[in-house]
């Protein structure tokens, strides 16, 4: 395993431009840059880091390469009044998945439901993002992703990786609090969360990692360096039960691509299968958020005479965020370091991003 390495902390609206300037200079057009800056700086701010900027080298690498496109939008293959399936054609994924979201919730708003259906987009991020911009509407979201890529997750009882992290994500809005989000991969970590370790040089928990043989490993560099491991399911045959769904509705049933073989090109895709339901078309708002706030008072409420905290799902991650907010976002050396030649590699001098992120070697507060 490397050495562990230092990090620098960066103030959320200082990283916000960088990142609006790196896309910009790639060609992304300023609405694009500002939807994937603060999709990525999101996922930061939430704890996420597997899914915020350290997936910028990645993007702007392929987007070099012609293996994701910018300011592309979605291509509608199919209406069927509440059914709606779009073709992503390896667009900026944040770009290709804001824009079919919004369609399915103005769907769901009309029509009470929406069944809507993204294929191959490249990498969409953070999938809890689109559970939380359907919250934020009042709709109640499923979300079913599966992930085109170097496979790195072992099947149940497998000994090599077969398939992606393939995430699922719930939204449910609630009427006077935040809404609650479930989201979560169905491999123990995600590959993002692997990366960040290897790139700090730290160890993995027991049991998200197998190496080339087999054998379990906290080493992440079994991910990433030769004989290739994997990374196991979460819950055993839970996680892969769920994992194998998402191929099947994400991928399959769209018309998309499934992971059925090792790696053939650069690209991240990503297919996502997704229901929107409005309460209020149900006729069940007054019942839903009634019951809804029943349940969380019980399941909240402490045993008599003793201490406990009960979080809900979403709640770690927005206290992430009120910390990184005040003390700033930190990102370790490598990362660091990765996203300044990526920068270069676009067009920037190292000099101008520096000036533009200005960070620091400490917490802010």
């Amino acid at each position: 395993m490397t050495q562990a390495v230092g990090e620098v902390w960066l103030e959320e609206p200082k990283l916000l431009a960088l990142v609006q300037a790196m896309f910009a200079t790639a060609g992304s057009n300023p609405h694009e840059c500002e939807i994937v800056s603060r999709h990525l700086i999101e996922a930061n701010l939430r704890g996420h880091d597997s899914h915020g900027i350290g997936m910028i080298p990645a993007y702007l690498g392929n987007a070099l390469k012609g293996e994701m496109k910018l300011n592309h939008h979605p291509r509608l293959v199919l209406d069927q009044g509440n059914m709606l399936i779009f073709d992503g054609e390896l667009g900026l994924g944040q770009t290709n998945a804001t824009e079919v979201i919004d369609q399915a919730i103005a769907r769901a708003q009309s029509t009470g439901s929406c069944i809507m259906a993204l294929r191959n987009s490249h990498h969409i991020g953070r999938i809890g993002h689109w559970s939380e911009q359907c919250a934020a509407r009042g709709m109640v979201s499923l979300h079913f992703v599966n992930v085109v890529s170097k496979p790195s997750v072992a099947p149940y009882h497998g000994l090599a990786a077969r398939l992606g992290t393939n995430p699922v994500s719930i939204g449910i809005p609630r009427q006077d609090g935040p809404p609650v989000i479930v989201d979560f991969a169905t491999s123990e970590l995600a590959v993002g969360k692997i990366r960040v370790a290897y790139n700090k040089g730290v160890p993995v928990q027991p049991g998200a990692l197998i190496d080339g043989q087999g054998e379990p490993t906290t080493n992440p560099a079994a991910l990433f360096e030769e004989p290739y491991g994997a990374l196991t399911s979460f819950g055993a045959h839970k996680g892969w039960a769920l994992a194998f769904a998402c191929e099947a509705l994400a991928a399959a049933l769209s018309g998309g691509k499934t992971q059925s073989g090792p790696k053939s090109r650069d690209a991240i895709i990503n297919s996502m299968f997704s229901i929107v339901v409005s309460p209020d078309k149900m006729g069940t708002t007054d019942s839903y958020f009634s019951e809804l706030e029943a349940f969380i008072r019980w399941v909240q409420l402490p045993p008599e005479g003793r201490d406990a905290t009960v979080q809900l799902p979403g709640d770690p991650e927005r206290a992430k965020r009120a910390d990184r907010l005040k003390r700033g976002i930190p990102v370790d050396e490598t990362t660091w370091n990765q996203l300044l030649d990526i920068g270069v590699a676009v067009g920037m001098s190292r000099e101008a991003m520096l000036a533009i992120a200005h960070p620091h070697q400490a917490p802010l507060a």
